[in-house]
């Protein structure tokens, strides 16, 4: 080989040894960036440790697999349906009762002395403490009647986490709530952590469909 053909190739060898150590000391690429895609802002980290009623919601992803609207009899007060399924009332209760209010008591309670108050949407001439609770309308009811209730705001800034929040689904007219988490869309909107058929999950549902109902609880859950 001749000299100049060595000259060039050790050249060419150092170049290319120089351009690895560069990218060597590049800083690592930022995981929190959305996929191809998808609009290339970060996506908000999460405080840590979360507010404990968005905890408790999220402690049920991967154990209420289930969504399961059958009418089931319960125990009283505490009554709950199998871990594993639900509907998305479940979800809240369950969060709220890990906080300490049972929802299925505090229900049963306010209807059994203010029955008038809360919707007739299912003809009945009475409480039943096996199903009031795990009806949106009433929880919704519930909730207003503590004076809980928030605007039904279009801005992500206005919701926060461990906010209760209905809605009426776009498609089929049903009503549907969960809880708002700390985590964010890349949006920038809060994530739900509901259970809309596929068992507790956590989601960009938002402003996916039709708000009816947002709610704050106090402090102390």
């Amino acid at each position: 080989m001749q000299a100049s053909t060595v000259k060039r190739v050790a050249i060419y060898a150092l170049w290319m040894f120089a351009l690895l150590l560069s990218a060597c000391d590049r800083p690592a690429s930022d995981t929190t960036h959305a996929p191809a895609g998808t609009p290339s802002a970060p996506v908000p980290v999460s405080p840590s440790p979360s507010p404990p009623l968005v905890a408790a919601a999220r402690a049920q992803i991967g154990v209420t697999l289930l969504y399961d609207p059958a009418y089931s009899r319960l125990t009283y007060p505490g009554g709950d349906v199998p871990l594993d399924r639900g509907v998305c009332t479940d979800v809240v209760i369950r969060a709220f009762r890990q906080r300490g209010l049972d929802l299925q008591q505090a229900v049963h309670e306010d209807m059994h002395s203010h029955f008038d108050a809360y919707p007739r949407t299912w003809g009945m001439r009475g409480p039943d403490r096996n199903i009031d609770h795990r009806r949106v309308p009433n929880l919704m009811r519930w909730f207003e009647r503590q004076q809980w209730q928030q605007p039904a705001s279009g801005s992500p800034t206005d919701f926060a986490a461990g906010d209760v929040v209905a809605w009426r689904l776009n498609d089929s007219g049903l009503l549907h709530i969960g809880l708002v988490s700390d985590a964010h869309a890349y949006g920038g909107a809060p994530l739900i952590i509901h259970n809309i058929g596929a068992g507790t999950q956590e989601d960009d549902l938002l402003f996916a469909h039709t708000i009816i109902g947002h709610y704050r609880p106090p402090a102390r859950y």
